[in-house]
């Protein structure tokens, strides 16, 4: 319509020609263009969104069972002592901090003195989250975070080998050793995930940051009461 207006009033079609020819051409560009911003545009808000059920999907892992099975583990660390106090984290601390962190556990020697396990207690707590755990593996959500898939895969396979054995207090030093070796995994994974988690919450959710800090499972004078 714009155009048989312009020709009922200037009476010029190569004029017209020559800028329909010029728009013509430059179309597929501008689609290209638009095509990618919006896509890009949409990704990253489709990401943020499925980042952030993914973050409270953390939140109830660590709420529910996480933060008690990384205290239990922590007791059986016989080296634990050497980075205890790098592992409590104050309302102050920067990303740096947090990074700084996850360098040091990266170089600990993570370790578990089978002596001080519990393994019938820690049976029964697994057993009891089983379900939990299951539940959270059937989230959709985990492909978006490779490492704590990983670490549920972990605790659910130590959850199995403690569960598939009759009698915990009569098995032979080597099948101990085995057991060690499913928690120390899980331990590791556990703690990564733990750092990663409370650098989210500092970030995030300062009152939930807050809570944590006086749960924390590597401070034994942690306590949830404000004083």
């Amino acid at each position: 319509m714009l155009y048989l207006i312009h020709f009922a009033i200037f009476r010029d079609p190569h004029h017209i020609y020559i800028y329909l020819l010029g728009d013509i051409a430059f179309l597929p560009v501008e689609v290209l263009l638009v095509t990618i911003i919006i896509h890009q545009l949409l990704t990253e808000r489709e990401k943020r969104s499925r980042l952030e059920k993914l973050n409270m999907v953390i939140g109830a892992f660590f709420s529910e069972a996480g933060t008690k099975l990384l205290a239990l583990f922590s007791d059986y660390d016989p080296k634990l002592d050497e980075i205890k106090r790098n592992l409590i984290p104050k309302a102050d601390w920067s990303d740096k901090e947090f990074s700084d962190l996850s360098v040091t556990l990266k170089g600990y020697p993570f370790s578990i003195d089978i002596r001080k396990v519990d393994a019938e207690g820690l049976r029964r707590f697994l057993l009891d989250k089983r379900e939990f755990l299951l539940r959270l593996l059937e989230n959709p959500n985990l492909l978006e975070h490779e490492t704590f898939t990983h670490l549920l895969q972990a605790v659910f396979h130590l959850t199995e080998e403690l569960a598939d054995r009759d009698d915990l207090t009569q098995l032979p030093p080597s099948d101990y050793e085995h057991i060690a070796g499913d928690i120390k995994r899980a331990y590791v994974l556990l703690a990564n995930e733990w750092v990663d988690y409370m650098r989210h919450l500092k970030n995030n959710y300062p009152f939930l940051f807050s809570l944590a800090m006086r749960t924390n499972p590597f401070d034994q004078t942690a306590s949830v009461i404000i004083r």
